[in-house]
């Protein structure tokens, strides 16, 4: 079995998806049979985020994940994919809700209730996934990501 380590530090958008993705391909192809994802990520598109996650989860081997910096919004979502997730002292992991960005942009009613819906449903998934992989209450996740939350490395142990 071969144990390969990746850095993962970069904002998470769909090019740095896809060069994952490409990467991690490489390696299973060459007999990776452990991943171990170093990760600090300052966050950043929701839905490449969850894509990663799925992968992640996905794989047919073992994912340890390490924190070694920050782990911010939909960073700390693909943080729960590790089968084993470890964290250094002075981390730290950021949730959130979910935004988006309009830059003179003009809507109609039925595009601004398309837009709030899928908002909606990337938080509930995400509150899902992290209530699950934490061991959490629902409630709690989807309250601390509407208010948003900073957690040290002992608050997320907690």
């Amino acid at each position: 079995m071969t144990e390969v380590y990746i850095n993962f530090n970069l904002e998470i958008n769909p090019a740095s998806t896809q060069a994952f993705f490409k990467i991690i391909q490489e390696q299973l192809s060459k007999g990776m049979g452990k991943l171990n994802l170093l990760i600090s990520s300052p966050g950043g598109n929701v839905d490449p985020g969850i894509a990663i996650y799925n992968f992640l989860k996905g794989l047919p081997i073992e994912v340890s994940i390490h924190n070694y910096g920050s782990c911010d919004s939909i960073a700390a979502l693909i943080f729960c994919a590790g089968k084993s997730r470890y964290t250094v002292n002075n981390s730290r992991f950021l949730i959130h809700g979910i935004g988006i960005t309009i830059q003179n942009q003009r809507f109609n009613e039925s595009q601004l209730n398309e837009t709030l819906d899928s908002i909606k449903n990337q938080r509930e998934t995400i509150s899902k996934i992290i209530a699950k992989e934490c061991n959490k209450k629902l409630e709690d996740v989807e309250n601390d990501m509407l208010k948003g939350i900073i957690l040290n490395p002992q608050e997320a142990i907690k």
